[in-house]
């Protein structure tokens, strides 16, 4: 009797690489997760140690695999990655020495270029081309940053020697002895270097950034085959079969690939995608057009919008505010409110994303009294997630989409005081799966795919359950009170901004 084909997704994010295993059902084996350090060199800069990434990467997925496999479940017979996104390495060819920290998709750091890029009236241009609007969240002015800031790249990128790539393209990297470099459609889409028009780098972007297109990976469909891990790192070769950016893996495990269908992510910051199938459509809202997992032959696309700060505000008020220990405590808390109380917080730690797209602005709150307390705070941090949310949605529907629903995941829908006070504010019904592991999921299906453990997407769609779903109890009066404040919160942190 032949053993059980299980898929391991690596699922690579901001704080964490995790590990977990699935099987042909969909449903999770087992996991592993390794947290690592965060670093702030400067205001505004975000980095990762490239050797922790890889070493939490790989320690998770060997032990994952060995739970999986000595505990009888079956046998890992392929792949699938998925990966914080934008975030950019460069290492050297042939070593796979890195010769700069990660730069993080928070960083700011290339603020001024964005400004420079935007006064010489290249937005349109490049929005065309790319999708994106300019912002030093994506990955194109972070590597132009690092080939004008650490002479060794530069001299190797003139040489020939320097290999430039998102986090799915350094693990593949690495995972396969150096002898791979790769990426898929939906993290090229997000460096502000490839047209996701036709298809390609882009040379004409590729010569305003000063990028050699030497430094750049190939791009493939998101499930195909990216080569196969060395043996000695999982005791045999196993195919890498599916890759894919988290947000847009996350609408793949959400079963979000048909036009209309909209997924929210909850992790570290928040991502609305609504599949627009085949065709691209432009926002004129401050949203961006992203390309979206395909596994035919034809290209598929999505509008996304994005908020930087989501669950990390919990870490915020965890770990430098001191106000809560666990992140369990945030739910008893604020559901303890009647309301507010009249106090906001824009938690714009690293600016504003869409659909303001202001890097300089900062965090700010609004509205404290002398009896503000803990618990005042804490409402607050979790109401802005909603709030942005909300934010997104208006700027979807003014693009002509339709917001019927919306299926959520990430750790932050666990908490249901969130959720429901999320479908107060939108006014939108919200499903919650029977699995949060939306990310990791999407992944495995790409692989799983791919290797043919499952037949099709139709399968694929009959695994998606909901597990609950939230309807809004908020009545018009007290939901228009609420956003009122916020708008009023945002506008003025954005005054604020404008004044530096």
């Amino acid at each position: 009797m032949s053993k059980e084909p299980l898929i391991m997704a690596i699922d690579q994010g901001t704080t964490s690489s995790r590990a977990l295993i699935f099987d042909s059902q969909g449903r999770t084996v087992t996991s592993a997760q390794q947290e690592f350090q965060q670093h702030y060199p400067n205001p505004g800069w975000v980095e990762h140690d490239p050797e922790e990434i890889w070493s939490t990467t790989l320690k998770s997925a060997q032990k994952a695999m060995k739970e999986a496999e000595s505990g009888g479940a079956g046998e890992v017979v392929c792949i699938g990655i998925t990966n914080q996104r934008e975030t950019t390495l460069c290492w050297e060819r042939g070593t796979g020495r890195t010769v700069a920290p990660a730069i993080v998709w928070q960083d700011r750091r290339t603020a001024d270029l964005c400004a420079e890029l935007q006064a010489r009236n290249l937005e349109e241009k490049i929005n065309h081309r790319t999708g994106l609007t300019i912002d030093p969240y994506f990955s194109g002015t972070k590597l132009r940053w690092i080939l004008r800031n650490v002479p060794e790249a530069q001299r190797l990128a003139d040489s020939g020697q320097l290999a430039f790539g998102t986090v799915d393209t350094f693990l593949i990297n690495r995972l396969t002895g150096g002898s791979v470099h790769v990426t898929d459609e939906t993290n090229a889409s997000r460096t502000m270097m490839y047209n996701i028009v036709e298809g390609v780098w882009d040379t004409e972007i590729l010569e305003l950034l000063g990028v050699p297109d030497s430094v750049l990976p190939e791009v493939q469909p998101s499930a195909s085959a990216f080569g196969h891990t060395s043996p000695e790192l999982f005791g045999r070769a196993l195919p890498i079969l599916g890759v894919s950016g988290d947000q847009q893996a996350a609408a793949f495990g959400q079963a979000c690939w048909h036009a209309g269908m909209i997924k929210s992510t909850y992790g570290t910051g928040c991502f609305l995608l609504a599949s627009t199938g085949e065709e691209l459509i432009y926002s004129t809202n401050g949203l961006l057009s992203t390309v979206a997992c395909r596994t035919g032959s034809e290209p598929q696309y999505a509008i996304e919008g994005s908020i930087f700060i989501a669950g990390a505000v919990s870490q915020w008020l965890r770990d430098e505010l001191g106000l809560i220990e666990h992140v369990n405590e945030i739910a008893p808390l604020a559901g303890g409110m009647k309301d507010n109380t009249g106090v906001y917080l824009v938690p714009a730690f690293t600016g504003l994303g869409a659909p303001h797209w202001d890097p300089a602005a900062r965090g700010a709150v609004f509205g404290l009294t002398r009896d503000s307390d803990r618990k005042v705070m804490v409402r607050a941090a979790l109401e802005s997630v909603a709030y942005q949310t909300h934010d997104l949605l208006t700027a979807l529907k003014s693009d002509g989409l339709e917001t019927g629903r919306i299926r959520v995941d990430g750790g932050m829908v666990s908490n249901d005081w969130f959720l429901q006070f999320l479908a107060d504010t939108v006014n939108t019904p919200i499903d919650r799966p029977d699995t949060i592991e939306s990310t990791a999921r999407g992944a495995a299906f790409l692989a799983g795919l791919q290797a043919g453990v499952y037949e099709s997407v139709e399968t694929l769609e009959t695994l998606w359950q909901a597990d609950r779903t939230f309807g809004s109890q908020m009545s018009e009066r007290d939901r228009n009170k609420n956003l009122s404040g916020w708008e009023k919160a945002v506008q003025t942190t954005l005054f604020r901004a404008s004044l530096d």
